[in-house]
């Protein structure tokens, strides 16, 4: 028992020690403060093109809503800059109806934009009616917006050429 007292302490002091002391391997501050800079991109490939996506939101959070329709708008935007054009559809089902439910101001304004931007928002019939939701009361939803089931539409899309987008993956 005494070697074992004899050996923490000494061992804890040698730890810290090493803590405390610069790594030979460290960069240098200032190569540390360029890490932070802003890089534009090179990319190493032809432009974007034409690109096709379906984007399935099936949650009721808010946050993973809000990103995903962030993570579109950066797409476009992106693939404008890069000589590419992307033709996108978002296909609500099961909870992420509630997208379109009563939205703030945050999310109506990106909707919008969306929209603007030629952005397909699709509805899930199926859950519509298992939610009892009635799609006039969605925010900006018409008869043309509603699909038999936003599962099989994702699937349908995507037999059609449209790459699958889930950035919760």
């Amino acid at each position: 028992m005494k070697v074992c007292k004899n050996l923490v302490l000494p061992l804890l002091i040698s730890a810290f020690a090493l803590a405390a002391t610069p790594s030979a391997f460290a960069a240098p501050p200032s190569a540390e403060a360029k890490q932070n800079e802003y890089v534009k991109p090179n990319m190493k490939h032809e432009p974007y093109g034409e690109l096709k996506i379906v984007m399935p939101i099936t949650t009721d959070d808010k946050a993973i809503q809000g990103m995903k329709l962030r993570n579109l708008s950066n797409g476009l935007m992106a693939a404008k800059d890069w000589k590419g054009e992307i033709e996108a559809t978002v296909v609500l089902y099961a909870k992420g109806l509630s997208l379109l439910k009563n939205p703030d101001e945050t999310t109506r304004t990106l909707l919008d934009e969306l929209a603007h931007k030629g952005v397909r928002v699709e509805v899930c019939n199926n859950s519509l009616k298992e939610q009892g939701i009635d799609f006039h009361s969605l925010y900006h939803v018409t008869d043309k917006d509603v699909v038999p089931s936003g599962f099989a539409e994702v699937a349908y899309l995507q037999a059609k050429k449209h790459y699958v987008v889930d950035p919760v993956n």
